[in-house]
């Protein structure tokens, strides 16, 4: 493979993992525009409870989310294959989750792993998921065990809906960034 091509093929892996990226946030964050922005407007998501268009697929998964007391997605590997001259290509991508459940007014952590069988596709200069098969490969609900960290200074549960410090970035001031 030429230099150029080699240079064109890392770009679209970055920019798709940027994609990637970007949808797990967004789900994070309950960010609908975050999250539909890893998509092609023409995308198919089929994740077993749900198959259709993005808007379809993200507000599911943000109403089925937004009932929980909070979640993070984890990537892990992913195995990318490229064509940026074709503008295609496919991979699969591992991931790690954890959910709040509150069922009967009791917390419940629902942790999941799986991966994503996706395939990709550039248009308009914008590589992000054409394809996409979520793929649960096992899943366990266990009773909370975080309470002995109640009330640590540096703990802070995710916020949502623009409410976390990752989106905010309200310094206090008087901090040295911590």
């Amino acid at each position: 493979m030429d230099l150029e091509a080699e240079i064109r093929n890392l770009a679209a892996r970055r920019d798709i993992q940027k994609a990637i990226f970007a949808y797990m946030r967004g789900q994070d964050r309950l960010d609908h525009a975050l999250q539909m922005s890893a998509f092609h407007a023409d995308s198919d998501v089929d994740c077993g409870l749900l198959r259709g268009g993005p808007r379809a697929y993200t507000d599911f998964a943000q109403g089925f989310l937004a009932g929980m007391g909070g979640s993070q997605h984890i990537i892990g590997q992913m195995d990318i294959e490229v064509d940026a001259k074709a503008g295609t290509g496919s991979g699969e991508v591992y991931f790690f989750a954890w959910h709040r459940l509150i069922e009967e007014g009791e917390p419940y952590d629902l942790f999941m792993a799986g991966r994503y069988i996706d395939e990709y596709s550039c248009k308009d200069d914008k590589w992000a998921i054409q394809r996409r098969r979520e793929l649960i490969d096992w899943a366990r609900k266990d009773a909370p065990s975080d309470a002995f960290m109640a009330g640590m200074p540096l703990v802070h549960l995710s916020g949502r809906n623009g409410t976390d410090f990752s989106q905010t970035r309200d310094w206090a001031s008087g901090t040295s960034g911590r």
